[in-house]
């Protein structure tokens, strides 16, 4: 189970500090697929980051009692002068997976060719997130981040990548946000709508997308 507890997070602005979360508590429990819809802006990615782990609450913490992928698609770990292959390399360490396992994986998913032994600096912005799907699959986790469902690549690509994740993977926990409320209709089984930095968890979709568009 992860389980964040009373999450804030402020961030200084020119204006003043500006909070985005609010006393946000939640948990999400094995094989669970936990929908988050709210506006843009509303701090749904933030609130990605910090399950993630990328970010650090400003107040509160979090209880990770499963394994957490970093947000799917998400490119900031890589380190641009290494190429796509010793990011692999480093990354499959630091999470204490077989390389050897990996490297296949990778090479037969991102679809990279000659571009996996090439310097990551010289990525597209598609290639970067087909790069870090694909190692999101090449290492097993408990729980997946998906922050606005699967940017990641063409129609092809999407829906190869939906199908190793929604279908291949579908005992695994997932905490998803979006602003488009079907996307979480479809793909979750408990909701919640984050509004003004607070959460409001629903057993019921249909619940959920009343309060949503009752605000916005």
């Amino acid at each position: 189970m992860i389980t964040l507890h009373r999450i804030n997070k402020i961030y200084p602005t020119r204006h003043g500090p500006r909070q985005v979360l609010k006393d946000v508590s939640l948990t999400i429990g094995r094989g669970e697929k936990v929908g988050i819809v709210g506006a843009n802006g509303a701090g749904k990615s933030t609130l990605i980051r910090l399950v993630g782990g990328v970010e650090r609450p400003t107040s509160g913490y979090i209880e990770r009692g499963m394994t957490v992928s970093w947000p799917l698609a998400f490119t900031g770990g890589f380190q641009g002068s290494l190429t796509g292959l010793d990011n692999l390399r480093f990354i499959c360490r630091v999470y204490g997976a077989d390389v050897e396992r990996a490297v296949p994986v990778v090479e037969d998913f991102a679809e990279l060719g000659a571009y996996l032994r090439e310097p990551v600096k010289n990525y597209s912005t598609g290639m970067r997130a087909r790069l870090a799907f694909a190692l999101s699959m090449a290492i097993e986790f408990d729980c997946y981040l998906i922050d606005e469902t699967l940017s990641v690549g063409d129609e092809r690509f999407k829906k190869k990548a939906a199908i190793e994740l929604f279908e291949k993977r579908a005992d695994r926990a997932m905490l998803m946000v979006s602003h488009m409320p079907h996307h979480i209709r479809k793909l979750c089984n408990t909701f919640c709508v984050l509004d003004e930095g607070r959460i409001e968890r629903f057993d019921r979709a249909d619940d959920a997308y009343q309060r949503y568009t009752a605000t916005h």
